[in-house]
């Protein structure tokens, strides 16, 4: 992937114009054989050179750290466990939209958004039983969807900046930990800082392409509040040859399915944070990059660490089993959700809007090659919210409601357990006529409230297996 977040690079990377490759010890001057050229008679193990030096390098970047403007306060609901400044991240996403500028939404721009939301999510009643899910439709500029989606973002980034940030003093090896001491807080101090930075430069660009609230197939404004962005639309549109007004009614079902989704299944929003997370407990660093950086610059000169910090190629994530398994599990959650999404969409539309084929292929394709809401999540913590296998898990999703009608189909949102697993996606009739699928008895009510039995925000199963009689997607497994 070109485009891995915060200096990420991957082993072996083709790209790395240095010859560099995973593993190799790095060079420094003529005859030292040391990363940065460090006399032979440092201690051994030491990959940095003089352990003085690099102490004397670390005080200096205290100095440099203790001159920089504290950042305001953290917004209220935002993470701050990881050591970024989401708030700051906030104001720079601003300051970006800002620049690109951001006119206020017209009132007849608003109207026209506000009645496609109450038309397309009217449409939907006659496609799935899961009942409206909208409680207000709005129309919003740019910074408004900043202001009103940080929170998200926060949440489902956290996880992984953290990790990447508190590496940058954990992955570094014990001889220079022993020599650094608490200056070590320093470096991720200064990590939180240009993420913080480049969370929100990301996060502003990204508001200049996106729709809605809704396009990584998660309500980012929290459920319940809908809302269009008319330059989006009309960004969307572009080279579609297709009416405007069909276009944002389109959307606006789009919009309006994924909030019905997670209003009534209570577990499915912590279901895809805590998949988020695991991928991030899976995360490890190969430090080699680390070393062959920091062997390259002038340690004399602070400015220097801080652009090795930020430069792609200081960390290298490695692939572990159990990154790999929660990597499969969230984009088979991810792909069911945006299958669902296009069959309701899909029976809500057709008869009505004379280019739904269109328009649904235009948004497949965005959705499937990573639109600009995937690359942007990608680049901010290396994860691509990604339905890879969308095309597998639509044709499941109308297989179920051919066999089992709308409230079958729907009824499968009940319990976690009763959701198809990646093997599920290679063969859907078997997932409709077999195990213990086919002996579940639904109740359509429980989807709709607070139901007893039905399961609480944040019981859902982690692993996001398949339920009983069904076989797990197992580590490394393609899902």
């Amino acid at each position: 992937m070109s485009d891995l977040p915060f200096g990420f690079s991957m082993p072996n990377d083709p790209d790395d114009e240095s010859g560099r490759r995973s593993g190799d010890s790095g060079s420094g001057g003529a005859g030292s054989g040391r990363p940065g050229g460090g006399d032979p008679g440092t201690p051994d193990g030491f990959p940095f050179g003089d352990p003085q030096q690099m102490a004397d390098m670390l005080r200096q970047f205290a100095d440099m750290m203790s001159s920089q403007p504290a950042p305001g306060g953290p917004a209220s609901g935002q993470g701050t466990g990881s050591g970024i400044n989401w708030s700051m991240a906030k104001d720079i996403a601003r300051q970006v939209v800002a620049q690109k500028g951001d006119p206020s939404v017209p009132p007849g721009d608003y109207a026209k958004v506000q009645e496609a939301l109450r038309l397309g999510d009217l449409w939907l009643d006659q496609s799935t039983s899961l009942p409206s899910g909208v409680q207000t439709t709005q129309a919003w500029s740019r910074s408004e969807w900043v202001e009103r989606t940080m929170d998200s973002w926060s949440q489902l980034c956290d996880p992984l900046t953290s990790k990447t940030v508190t590496s940058m003093g954990q992955s570094l090896p014990e001889e220079m930990r022993s020599v650094a001491g608490p200056l070590l807080g320093m470096i991720q101090q200064m990590g939180g800082m240009m993420v913080g930075q480049q969370a929100g430069q990301a996060v502003g660009e990204l508001s200049q392409e996106v729709v809605g609230t809704a396009d990584i197939g998660l309500p980012l404004a929290g459920e319940g509040s809908a809302a269009l962005l008319p330059l989006g639309v009309a960004k969307f549109s572009e080279g579609l040859q297709i009416p405007d007004d069909e276009v944002r009614l389109y959307l606006a079902a789009r919009e309006a399915a994924v909030h019905r989704l997670y209003a009534h299944v209570p577990w499915l929003r912590s279901h895809v944070f805590r998949l988020v997370s695991e991928y991030a407990d899976g995360m490890s660093f190969d430090v080699s990059g680390l070393e062959d950086r920091l062997g390259e610059i002038d340690l004399s000169n602070p400015e220097a660490l801080q652009e090795a910090l930020g430069g792609q190629g200081l960390f290298q994530p490695e692939d572990t089993p159990r990154q790999k398994a929660a990597l499969n599990r969230l984009e088979t959650t991810l792909a069911l959700i945006e299958g669902w999404v296009a069959t309701v969409v899909s029976g809500a539309v057709s008869g009505r809007l004379p280019q739904a084929d269109a328009l649904a292929e235009a948004t497949r394709r965005r959705r499937a090659t990573g639109g600009p809401a995937e690359h942007t999540f990608a680049a901010l913590v290396g994860l691509e919210l990604r339905p890879r296998r969308l095309r597998e898990a639509q044709a499941l999703w109308k297989a179920l409601e051919e066999a089992r009608g709308i409230e079958g189909r729907d009824a499968v949102w009940q319990h976690p357990d009763l959701m198809p697993g990646g093997e599920d996606l290679d063969d859907p009739a078997a997932f409709v006529s077999g195990g213990a699928f086919a002996d579940a008895d639904f109740d359509i009510s429980t989807l709709t409230g607070d139901a007893p039995g039905a399961p609480a925000d944040g019981d859902a199963d982690a692993d996001g297996s398949a339920g009983p009689g069904k076989k797990k997607d197992e580590p490394g497994e393609d899902s």
